[in-house]
């Protein structure tokens, strides 16, 4: 895929970067508010803060309320239904319905890739490569049909779902990519946060100096984040015994949606994430 048909570029404007979503800055009046956000420092934090709920509200609702796997995956898959039925009947970007649908798609990526592990017994190095194989014809399909991959174009039904799709098949990939290199180098909570921390620094470098393609490098970031965000949600919420800070999956969980809701608060009200782009068809 050629980097140059893929990105946006306006004429005249400096390059887009990773940490917007490889979009470039503002550079007029735009019409038309898009069905995502504006990617900036906010929306990191969010998605760090989604992916860790994510991972302790999955053991949350599988050990401590003994729901079990599978009902846990039914009931969580049920509500993203209609969290999602709500976001796809919206024409624009609603902070309080997007980040909803974002926290409720970490679980339930979280616990796809949790019942092919423990109820099929697939291996993580297998399920890894399936998902990462899904996500390349999600973005070859989509692409193929749009012409283009940047999320700040999402104003019509169709990149809607492809979207949608795409985010939940990098939280599912970015589960099993985290659990396999966490099982084989047995690098502890702090250590693995720290290495995808580092992971993640290293592609915005790769971006902003040499040149990577700024929406490869975002979906790069947006596939780390995930077992970054795991990583630092067992060590906040597993024993002192394994190498946690022992706050338990309850209490985890209540600091990062409690965090998550003040924030989704604050940008509702300054509106600081709303992005508009040129009059385009509905559908």
């Amino acid at each position: 895929m050629a980097t140059q048909a893929v990105l946006d570029r306006p004429t005249k404007s400096p390059p887009p970067t990773v940490a917007t979503g490889g979009r470039a800055p503002r550079t007029g009046a735009r019409r038309m508010l898009s069905k995502v956000p504006e990617v900036t420092l906010w929306f990191w934090i969010i998605k760090i803060l989604a992916t860790t709920v994510g991972e302790t509200a999955a053991d949350y609702l599988n050990t401590n309320l003994n729901l079990g796997l599978t009902n846990t995956t039914y009931i969580m898959g049920v509500l993203l239904a209609a969290v999602l039925t709500a976001q796809f009947s919206l024409r624009r970007y609603v902070p309080g319905v997007y980040w909803t649908a974002v926290v409720l798609i970490s679980v339930v990526g979280t616990l796809i890739t949790d019942n092919l592990t423990d109820n099929f017994n697939v291996p993580l190095p297998t399920s890894t490569i399936g998902f990462g194989i899904a996500l390349a014809l999600t973005f070859a399909a989509w692409f193929a049909s749009e012409r283009t991959l940047s999320i700040h174009s999402i104003h019509t039904r169709r990149r809607e779902v492809f979207y949608w799709l795409t985010i939940l098949f990098t939280f599912a990939l970015g589960t099993a990519a985290g659990d396999l290199v966490a099982e084989h180098l047995n690098l502890g909570f702090a250590l693995s946060a720290l290495a995808f921390a580092g992971v993640i620094a290293a592609v915005t470098v790769a971006h902003l100096r040499f040149g990577l393609n700024a929406i490869l490098a975002f979906w790069a970031a947006y596939i780390l984040t995930r077992p970054l965000g795991a990583s630092v949600g067992d060590l906040v919420s597993q024993p002192t015994s394994a190498g946690g800070l022992g706050l338990g999956t309850t209490v985890t969980s209540l600091i990062f949606l409690t965090a998550i809701l003040g924030t989704v608060v604050y940008l509702t009200k300054s509106r600081r994430d709303q992005i508009t782009t040129p009059d385009a068809p509905q559908g």
